[in-house]
């Protein structure tokens, strides 16, 4: 959404936000300039945990963050739920920029990361339904298996090993997960599932707590070293943390600095018992299939199935205005798909 823009009162943000407290912590805008050790910019996953991390290494920090609408109100509140070990991108690209060594280095760290989330849900008491039960890739056709297949090999040349992603036949994958006609899958324990909503409120009362200072409903119209403009004045820091991510390119010189890219998700009703002995899934793994185009599920906390995937992944001129209904035409093609991959869905409301 833009950035400047407000929300319509009574507008639904997601489904993971109609899961929340009706009355989240009431936080004030910026009441006028001031001056600041860190000021952040964006009250999402980047931001929070760059204030809370902040505090907790240094107490006597001044840090404040700047929130243009409310505390995960963007892509951390409203994505696929996965707190994923994988690092983005080809290894190969990223080695050429600083060298093997470096790349198995980031990827350990990234895989790392997934149980210090856990180990931070659990000493802030954050109620997100955090889960690591891995994550799954399923193959449903030979093509797709080669491609699992391939996957493997170059984990391998990496040098990481079996505990770190191993390859299922058809067998093992469907005491995991009944995907029809699943032919392979690939398993990895790096990966957690979260309500990402309940996870970024969490996450900004725990920096809160820390000491961090966050005002919500407070534009950042520009930023600049040492400086944060806003429609309320102008906040100077010794450092400026822009933590905005797709929302860049509604920020004065950024418009090309980062592509928003979408996807949309739907999720059914609570799904009874008897649905859930045919599908399986007592894991809590997340779920992709191995397609080009592919989509993401997980098993949510009150047996639901939430899928993502197609959709306009691209907004002429960079646009972030993606409240409101999924168009229906995305709809209909991520119904269809959750019924090829589980029959039993197939009409689920």
């Amino acid at each position: 959404m833009d950035a400047r823009a407000p929300v319509r009162k009574g507008s639904p943000i997601s489904f993971w936000h109609s899961q929340l407290d009706p009355s989240p912590p009431s936080r004030p805008a910026l009441p006028g300039p001031r001056d600041a050790d860190v000021c952040i910019v964006g009250a999402g996953y980047t931001g929070l945990w760059t204030a809370y991390e902040l505090r907790r290494a240094d107490p006597s920090l001044d840090v404040v963050v700047l929130e243009a609408q409310t505390a995960g109100f963007g892509a951390s509140g409203r994505n696929g739920g996965w707190v994923v070990g994988h690092l983005a991108g080809k290894r190969a690209q990223w080695a050429r920029r600083g060298g093997r060594e470096a790349v198995v280095a980031l990827e350990r760290a990234v895989r790392k990361t997934v149980d210090e989330v856990g180990r931070v849900v659990d000493a802030e008491g954050i109620d997100c339904d955090y889960v690591k039960g891995g994550s799954l890739s399923v193959a449903q056709s030979d093509l797709e298996l080669r491609r699992l297949e391939r996957v493997v090999a170059e984990d391998r040349e990496w040098g990481w090993t079996p505990q770190d992603t191993a390859l299922l036949d058809a067998t093992a994958t469907a005491a995991r997960v009944a995907v029809a006609g699943a032919r392979g899958a690939i398993f990895t324990p790096h990966c957690a599932r979260v309500q990402p909503a309940k996870l970024a409120r969490g996450l900004a009362v725990a920096a809160e707590r820390a000491g961090a200072v966050i005002h919500e409903h407070t534009p950042v119209t520009g930023s600049e070293p040492g400086r944060a403009h806003t429609p309320f004045g102008i906040v100077r820091a010794r450092h400026v943390v822009r933590a905005t991510e797709g929302y860049s390119a509604r920020l004065d010189g950024h418009r090309r600095a980062l592509l928003p890219m979408n996807s949309a998700m739907i999720v059914t009703e609570p799904l009874d018992a008897g649905v859930w002995k045919q599908i399986g899934w007592a894991g809590a793994e997340t779920l992709y299939d191995a397609r080009h185009r592919y989509v993401y599920l997980q098993r949510t906390a009150d047996g639901r199935v939430a899928i993502g995937g197609r959709g306009v992944p691209y907004r002429f001129g960079s646009a972030t205005d993606r409240e409101g209904p999924v168009p229906a035409r995305t709809v209909a093609e991520l119904r269809t798909r959750l019924g090829e991959l589980f029959p039993a869905l197939r009409g689920a409301p």
